[in-house]
């Protein structure tokens, strides 16, 4: 994370908490699952529920489903008529998501897809509204080129963890360098729009020119 705690818990505090249902998923998934900071959090959840609102969108695909917190937060802005589609490649944990959402707002609209990714792409048909990305760090490249051809002429690609706690600066590691050279590449692709937001580890918005 690059921002200083304290700070980190100001912008939460300042941010429209979710409901209790949220809250209840949030503390489940911390005591039963690995990798808490996994959890996008209120400060993400609430900004890609804005982005739903904000677009209008009614298909929206998540690579990465992990307990399925942005599903909800995202499927609460659709319209009736709308659906999230979650990729999860751990069938254990796509079940727990699936179990844990239930009875959350809008969770009738969220279907959890387990198995890998870029299969779930090739046989859903587009096109996407908002695409949110926050899976594998190394399989990012490939997930953007996925999906560009099927996002919606004014749809937006959403990333996570864009900034790998800094280490995008000067990367020792695959993540790092697969994230520093995606960065690169989104920002100088004369067909698209990137804009890198330092919110929590770093959320990319991306549309095309």
């Amino acid at each position: 994370m690059m921002i200083r705690e304290e700070v980190e818990a100001y912008a939460e505090a300042a941010t429209t908490p979710f409901g209790a249902g949220m809250a209840a998923l949030d503390e489940a998934a911390r005591a039963e699952l690995p990798f808490a900071a996994m959890l996008s959090g209120p400060v993400v959840g609430r900004l890609l529920e804005a982005l739903v609102w904000i677009s209008g969108a009614r298909r929206v695909l998540e690579l990465g489903t992990y307990a399925g917190y942005s599903a909800a937060a995202m499927a609460a802005a659709l319209p009736e008529d709308g659906e999230v589609v979650s990729c999860e490649l751990d069938a254990e944990r796509a079940e727990w998501a699936r179990a844990h959402i239930a009875g959350l707002p809008g969770a009738e609209r969220v279907r959890i897809e387990a198995g890998p990714a870029l299969e779930t792409i090739a046989r859903e048909p587009g096109p996407w509204d908002l695409v949110f990305i926050d899976a594998d760090k190394e399989g990012y490249p490939g997930y953007v080129d996925a999906v560009l051809p099927v996002l919606a002429p004014r749809g937006v690609i959403v990333l996570d963890n864009m900034l790998r706690g800094g280490r995008v600066l000067d990367p020792a590691d695959e993540d790092g360098r697969a994230m520093a050279a995606l960065n690169g590449r989104l920002a100088s692709d004369p067909a698209l729009v990137a804009t890198l937001l330092t919110v929590r580890d770093g959320v990319t918005l991306v549309r095309r020119a």
